[in-house]
């Protein structure tokens, strides 16, 4: 059996997570776009973001937690719930899985995509796979509303988190949150992958240069801004105020202090004098 390094191992749960996440994301925004809105609605494609968060959850989430984002993995270790060494090969896992998910989506969709527009790849289509702003929208104002999606995110208190695979649900609600500027993308991975994708597919620097090359970047810079500031509020607002931050775990046993010194005395016996204690009880 090949031994795969922690690290390694890691990187591809992180990369699968997130293939799922913009697999799915991604397929209900081109089904809507390249059926001119006939097939699927825009509540569809919110609910498959959200579920794709979900799945994404539920593929990662026993071996790293699941960031599937960037953005998230820089806060988990500002906030010091991630080893800093671990930054790289998670956002690699990360960065790999979103462009692998919009080649695949670009296959599946192919036809459909170079029969749209009579063949001609513009922003329209390359808008399944990353976003596109309004022409109005500002630097500061792109970057504020990226970056309070994610503060968003990370100060949600965690007093009352579900145990298990129930999934909270402030890691779903962001993905139906529209400030009616950029829409749905609050992750770097998300929107520069498959953006860098879309360049090698065909559609050109478009895809960068849209609003003079002042826009590209604000979806990559801004949650990371969310990421540090959220993790500092979390820090000193909510983990250091909260007394249900931290370590909630408590011992539950039925049985007697008696009981439990017998026990304790009972494991600390050599094998064959447990063995015969077992028979004579």
């Amino acid at each position: 059996m090949v031994d795969i390094p922690e690290s390694v191992r890691e990187g591809i749960a992180e990369c699968f997570g997130t293939f799922v996440l913009m697999v799915l994301g991604q397929g209900s925004v081109a089904q809507f776009v390249l059926s001119n809105g006939t097939t699927g609605s825009s509540d569809q494609i919110r609910w498959a973001w959200g579920l794709g968060v979900m799945f994404g959850v539920y593929t990662a989430g026993g071996i790293t937690g699941a960031h599937i984002n960037p953005a998230v993995t820089l806060s988990m270790c500002v906030v010091k719930k991630c080893p800093w060494r671990k930054l790289l090969p998670y956002w690699i896992g990360q960065f790999l899985g979103a462009f692998i998910a919009a080649f695949v989506v670009y296959i599946v969709y192919y036809d459909a995509i170079h029969s749209f527009e009579n063949g001609n790849l513009t922003l329209n289509t390359a808008g399944i796979f990353a976003t596109y702003p309004q022409s109005y929208l500002s630097v500061w104002n792109g970057l504020a509303d990226q970056s309070l999606k994610v503060v968003f995110v990370l100060t949600a208190p965690d007093n009352m988190e579900p145990q298990g695979y129930l999934l909270r649900l402030d890691y779903i609600l962001p993905s139906d949150l529209h400030l009616a500027t950029i829409v749905l993308c609050h992750q770097p991975s998300q929107d520069f992958s498959p953006r860098l994708f879309t360049l090698i597919a065909g559609w050109g620097t478009q895809v960068f240069s849209r609003n003079d090359y002042k826009y590209f970047w604000i979806p990559v810079l801004g949650p990371f801004i969310g990421a540090i500031l959220g993790g500092l509020i979390y820090i000193t607002c909510i983990q250091l105020k909260s007394p249900f931050v931290g370590d909630r775990s408590v011992e539950i046993t039925t049985e007697t202090p008696d009981v439990e010194a017998k026990n304790k005395e009972t494991q600390e016996l050599p094998s064959n004098q447990q063995h015969m204690l077992e028979e004579h009880l």
